[in-house]
């Protein structure tokens, strides 16, 4: 874990002054695109420095789980809002996290963003994504938002050390607390069912989590020889929620 806090507020001054004075509403965008504000006051974890998001205090469990697009169509007591769907449907989030805030803080929880580790992208996009992931969980967080880190690896370059001594996809996620991952949409072929399990046995050992949410199916091919290694919490993903629960128009 280091600390680059001085950095990162030296580099979010330098450029919101020099192009505060160009008009641009957020320079973040034009300059970079890392958005540094984000993570001011961040801790760091590991070789990748992916910004940590903090365990919370009290584990709390949401009745049901919302996606980012359709987040208006339910009543948010209760509801956890996820980004588990095409990144294009939550790409306002991930260029204005802070306009959500208030939104987000009527529901029980937000799980961290989902931008996607596609298997046949560069590994220096997969890592851009997970930093990304993380730097807006932090901010969301600090701005007093309930955060549960969303984990998701792709290929085993993500989830083992075959090719660094730390696993990206298990970075900045802290230890002994909730995580929520998803399945849906990602274990229709054997080779994606093969990943996903190697990826969640892998998950397990390295983060020992006590509560593991899922969004989308449990097969037992898959959950079975895990169900004693956490607790877990299965959710329908929206489009079997919808058919089953009134949703608004």
């Amino acid at each position: 874990m280091v600390e680059l806090n001085k950095g990162l507020e030296y580099m979010a001054t330098r450029k919101t002054s020099s192009m505060k004075a160009s008009g641009v509403k957020n320079p973040a965008i034009i300059t970079d695109g890392c958005n540094p504000e984000l993570v001011k006051g961040a801790d760091f974890d590991g070789i990748f420095e992916i910004p940590i998001i903090k365990a919370p205090e009290i584990i709390a469990i949401p009745k049901a789980i919302v996606p980012f697009s359709k987040m208006d169509k339910v009543n948010p007591s209760g509801f956890a809002v996820c980004e588990y769907e095409n990144d294009i449907e939550f790409a306002d989030l991930l260029r204005n996290p802070d306009a959500y805030v208030k939104q987000f803080k009527k529901y029980q929880a937000v799980i961290s963003p989902d931008a996607s580790l596609y298997w046949d992208a560069p590994f220096a996009a997969q890592v851009v994504n997970k930093y990304r992931n993380h730097a807006i969980g932090y901010y969301l967080q600090k701005k007093g938002v309930y955060v549960i880190p969303n984990v998701r690896w792709g290929d085993e370059r993500t989830y083992t050390t075959c090719m660094f001594p730390q696993p990206l996809a298990f970075a900045g996620v802290e230890k002994n607390s909730i995580v929520s991952i998803g399945s849906y949409g990602v274990i229709k072929t054997a080779l994606e069912k093969q990943h996903f399990k190697a990826g969640l046995k892998a998950m397990l050992e390295y983060l020992t989590p006590r509560v593991v949410l899922v969004y989308g199916s449990m097969p037992k091919a898959i959950f079975e020889e895990f169900e004693k290694k956490a607790t877990f919490y299965r959710y329908p993903d929206w489009t079997t929620f919808a058919k089953t629960n009134k949703t608004k128009e």
